[in-house]
């Protein structure tokens, strides 16, 4: 099959749905005679299924239908050998969720709550129509975390055992014009993270690139022609509210992708291409690209469609004591005595891009997320409190003249957004939290670095390791020069070959592995979509 005629048939598939969506009527419905039925058309799930901020309790449970229709979800619990529990041990469980409709681009959720701990589930996902028939299945599974009085239980994944728990994380999906590219099998860094079997991952912002447009081919440097798949929406930067959506629909209809979000749940986070390159509130955009200038109305559009395609908590159906709130980003995901997940949101509360050199603090997380999170990694009673950033601490990241990254380039005591960084660091030390450790994304290259404050012009912190990964399908650059307010040594570092390297090989596309034992031995590991293991280090808790 040709390009253009798969380009075509994309196109075709997509615009068939939406008149479907729509609600057309077939000219050849218009002149039935009376009394003939009308035969339906059983819906579909275009996108797939996926799961997401599954604690030792809860999930979410996600879908998108072909049209109208009601979520409704089976949750079965299995064996050792992934076989649906008789008898003994046996759970089974129908949920009916939210209404898939235009206003939602018929995405649906399900937030799934008193699910018993440490267990795994069979899942099946399924829309039902006006006329109670059902789609099409989606088939996944799901690993609750351990409960309080389970610590280190075993994980099962198919016929390997493992003990206590594991995960991956990463950024950056679909940038830099580096869209699915089916002569090499897709997204395969995907792929890769799949293959490590994890309890779930982390994606730490840059979901999708609504500012980077994905033609049908680009030249590699080297003359090989990298040939994407594309749809309409991909085509130009993202203005409409479709066109955002339209990116996550893009990224979904990867093979690789949908695979792995149907057996492992996301913890998913925002950062800037959600909406735009660097964006912040207030922001009017000097770009002959758009003809929408106002960043805040591009980023309420994007933040709606990322709330759609995420499997996050619907702010629409709360309910009480989940963790959550309306309508916001940051929040803790609890996996049982070993771990909290503190998923953090640098873009919502960001304030101005400048030379970050203001005697007084600038806003990266706000005053309110700063408290949130003191308070809430105070109160955990985990061994390890993982904080998910999506921006490093000490990476420097031009924007223009001014800084996009917290660091300011001026290695001296903290100044404007770093003040803010230096509050929370001094309170964890007050409050003697031990064993908390930093994930981060953003810079598309991989890293280990460790703060200490021997090492720092602001010293009163205790040491900490960052540890950074991705790309996992965008172009690959770097390694960024860092800032030594906060001290940071770079243990390891892995870039690209040159700026803007495509993901063809894997070997530049980069995502980290957490091993978590039955010991609390955290061992993280970088990796790249060659499957390759580049570094790893172990961490032992303090008591």
């Amino acid at each position: 099959m040709t390009e253009i005629s798969r380009r075509s048939l994309v196109l075709g598939t997509l615009a068939a749905g939406a008149v479907a969506a729509a609600g057309a009527v077939p000219a050849s419905a218009a002149s039935r005679p009376a009394g003939i039925p009308l035969v339906r058309q059983r819906l579909t799930l275009p996108s797939g299924i996926a799961t997401g901020d599954v604690t030792s309790n809860s999930a979410v449970l996600w879908s998108r239908s072909s049209g109208p229709g009601r979520l409704v979800a089976t949750l079965r619990a299995v064996g050792e050998d992934g076989r649906v529990l008789r008898g003994k041990g046996a759970y089974e469980r129908v949920l009916r969720g939210g209404w898939a409709s235009a206003e939602t681009d018929f995405t649906a959720k399900i937030n799934a709550t008193n699910l018993p701990s440490g267990s795994r589930f069979q899942l099946n996902l399924q829309f039902e129509d006006e006329a109670g028939a059902l789609s099409e299945a989606g088939m996944g599974s799901l690993t609750t975390a351990a409960g309080p009085s389970a610590a280190g239980r075993s994980r099962v994944w198919g016929n390997q055992v493992r003990r206590g728990q594991s995960f991956v994380w990463t950024g950056d999906t679909a940038g830099q014009g580096w869209g699915i590219n089916e002569e090499i099998g897709g997204m395969i860094g995907y792929r890769a993270m799949h293959r490590t079997r994890p309890d779930f991952f982390i994606h730490a912002g840059d979901t999708v690139y609504a500012d980077g447009p994905i033609s049908a081919q680009v030249t590699e440097p080297d003359g090989r022609i990298w040939n994407n798949l594309v749809t309409e929406e991909v085509s130009k930067v993202a203005e409409t509210l479709n066109e955002f959506r339209g990116r996550h629909r893009y990224n979904m209809m990867d093979a690789n992708l949908r695979a792995m979000y149907a057996e492992v749940p996301v913890i998913a986070q925002w950062d800037d291409h959600e909406t735009t390159n660097n964006w912040w509130h207030g922001e009017t955009l000097d770009d002959p690209r758009y003809t929408v200038r106002d960043v805040d109305t591009l980023a309420a559009r994007g933040r709606q469609a990322w709330q759609e395609y995420m499997p996050i908590a619907d702010p629409r159906a709360m309910q009480k004591g989940t963790g959550f709130e309306p309508a916001r980003i940051y929040r803790k995901i609890e996996r049982g005595p070993q771990l909290d997940i503190f998923a953090l949101d640098m873009r919502t509360f960001k304030g101005e891009n400048t030379a970050g050199l203001e005697q007084h603090a600038t806003s990266i997380l706000g005053e309110e997320q700063l408290q949130w999170l003191i308070r809430e990694v105070k109160r955990s009673k985990a061994t390890w409190k993982v904080i998910s950033s999506d921006l490093p601490l000490g990476i420097i990241v031009p924007d223009g003249k001014a800084q996009e990254s917290i660091a300011n380039r001026d290695h001296g005591a903290p100044l404007g957004r770093e003040l803010e960084l230096a509050r929370l660091l001094k309170a964890f030390k007050d409050n003697n939290i031990k064993n908390i450790v930093w994930l981060t994304a953003d810079v598309h290259y991989c890293a280990a670095h460790h703060y200490s404050p021997e090492r720092a012009a602001f010293k009163d912190f205790d040491p900490f390791w960052e540890f950074v990964a991705g790309p996992i399908n965008a172009g690959t650059f770097g390694p960024n020069a860092m800032d030594m307010t906060f001290g940071p040594e770079v243990v390891f570092t892995k870039a690209g070959h040159y700026a803007n390297q495509s993901p063809r090989t894997g070997e530049s596309q980069f995502f980290g592995h957490v091993d978590l034992d039955e010991e609390d031995t955290f061992t993280v590991s970088l990796r790249d979509a060659a499957e390759n293991v580049l570094w790893s280090k172990s961490l032992q808790p303090e008591r």
